[in-house]
């Protein structure tokens, strides 16, 4: 069964019909078109920067062949790999004239395999000059127009392959994500901090407000929620005595699409006990500003045409003070729902839901706070109602121990001084409950075993919550969530 002979839109393509004729043709010949193992002995860019070494002695490259110049009897291609590019020179009177037919029949796009000797052309480009020429992998459709590159954003998410490879700025991207992210776990692990796994099916989906996805355990009749956060299970271990860990995970949200959300992203979660939300500022403006030196080579990026300076320490702003600066309304202003709702009408906030207290509250810092906040900052002590598992501000128990960080106007940061006081705990979490009861899907969920882990001594104990893919957003300069995801989510076509 072959492929099917038609472009990405649908329409049928006479050149994958004329690839499959080259592959019959391949074949006929005795030349098995997708190889095994080739031994490379150096990349594109090693031989291009080393050429001082190399000249004149043989080397074996290999990579996706994404130039070719035919000159009779002679051809040049450009062989890409993960490292960069190199010129190759093949010579019917070298290669002999049954070695030569092969490379007659390659197309841009086939990955090949080339031992030779490497020289530079008159024109002082490093070529190699082939002496044997491999065909491991015959490409049956056609990179997309080379000059032109892949401009489709979606065709670009949904066909992440072709992105990578004519686009290079999207495969730097995604090396930077991988740097960012062993930067993370060397960062931590320096501070004596323990990496662990926690469960991504979960009896309960806790630790934040958020729906979740729901499947199901047939063996055991039971129905599980892909996690939303990793939270709860990581004070269980704080609860038994290892006193810094972290965890780099996936957790899944079922919400809506956008430019800062994918229902699945990558969460950094780190608890360190005996700390509380200061402990947490440092580690965070410690953590990113020294990510950025690192991947960056500076403290000082550019972010959508933004200047940034991540340098510590960040601002430390009060979140009430901003809310009455940029919204001109207090706390206070709104007691209860009521209230709320006059509030949320008269600022003109615009709702999917009944207008709660909670909901206003977080929908005000939304849309007035958030997108003011340029420089590094961290807007600390939010209210207990959109902050159930956060500790009591001392001296003003309306408030938590609280902070979330922003830069460029974006969220990349959300820590408290955690709650470890069960009973304070529990009532929260039933008030919570009560408004699920009330069909709100959202609201954290009451955790008994949780609650009895608490109930056994948990030290005062900072936690943090850092957005992985948010963070490479803002170090990689994207504009969208997707930019930074391989694999994001898509609507069906």
């Amino acid at each position: 069964m072959g492929p099917r002979a038609e472009g990405p839109d649908g329409e049928p393509s006479g050149l994958v019909a004329a690839r499959l004729e080259k592959l019959r043709r391949l074949r006929s010949l005795g030349i098995e078109p997708y190889g095994g193992r080739f031994p490379r002995s150096h990349h594109a860019a090693e031989v291009v920067s080393g050429f001082a070494a190399l000249q004149g002695r043989e080397v074996a490259v290999a990579g996706r062949l994404v130039g070719l110049r035919g000159h009779g009897k002679a051809t040049f291609f450009d062989l890409r790999d993960q490292s960069g590019k190199v010129q190759v020179y093949a010579r019917q009177d070298v290669l002999g004239a049954d070695e030569y037919g092969l490379v007659s029949l390659l197309d841009l796009g086939d990955i090949v395999g080339v031992r030779g000797t490497v020289f530079r052309t008159l024109q002082g480009e490093v070529t190699v000059q082939a002496g044997r020429v491999t065909l491991l992998a015959k490409a049956l459709r056609p990179l997309p127009e080379k000059w032109h590159g892949l401009k489709d954003v979606d065709l670009r998410y949904r066909q992440r392959y072709l992105d990578l490879l004519v686009n290079p700025e999207v495969r730097e991207t995604f090396l930077l994500r991988s740097r960012v992210v062993r930067g993370i776990r060397r960062y931590l692990d320096e501070r004596g901090f323990v990496e662990v796994e926690t469960p991504t099916m979960t009896p309960l989906a806790g630790g934040a407000a958020a729906r979740p996805f729901v499947t199901h355990h047939h063996a055991l009749d039971l129905e599980l929620y892909l996690r939303i956060a990793t939270e709860l299970y990581l004070k269980r271990l704080v609860v038994g005595g290892l006193e810094r860990v972290y965890e780099v995970g996936r957790v899944f949200r079922n919400e809506g699409l956008s430019t800062r959300h994918n229902p699945e992203f990558t969460m950094l979660e780190v608890y360190q006990a005996y700390a509380d939300y200061e402990d947490m500022m440092k580690l965070t403006e410690g953590l990113v500003s020294s990510l950025a030196h690192e991947v960056l080579g500076t403290m000082k990026i550019r972010y959508q045409g933004r200047e940034v300076d991540l340098t510590p320490p960040w601002a430390r702003k009060s979140l009430s003070q901003e809310v009455l600066e940029q919204a001109g309304v207090r706390w206070s202003d709104f007691p209860d729902d009521a209230s709320a709702a006059r509030v949320a009408e008269r600022l003109g906030l615009r709702l999917d839901r009944p207008p709660t207290r909670a909901r206003v509250m977080d929908k005000i810092i939304e849309e007035f706070v958030e997108p003011r906040q340029v420089s590094p900052v961290f807007l600390v002590d939010y209210p207990v109602e959109i902050s159930p598992l956060a500790r009591r501000k001392a001296g003003d128990p309306h408030l938590t121990c609280r902070f979330e960080a922003f830069v460029a106007g974006r969220e990349i940061a959300n820590a408290f001084s955690e709650l470890n006081d069960p009973l304070d705990q529990r009532e929260r979490l039933e008030r919570q409950a009560q408004e699920r009861a009330r069909g709100d899907e959202e609201a954290h969920v009451l955790d008994e075993d949780f609650l009895l882990a608490l109930e056994h001594g948990m030290p005062p104990t900072g936690g943090l919550g850092i957005g992985v893919d948010r963070l490479v957003m803002l170090l990689a300069d994207a504009p969208s969530i997707r930019d930074v995801i391989l694999f994001p989510l898509l609507k069906p076509r």
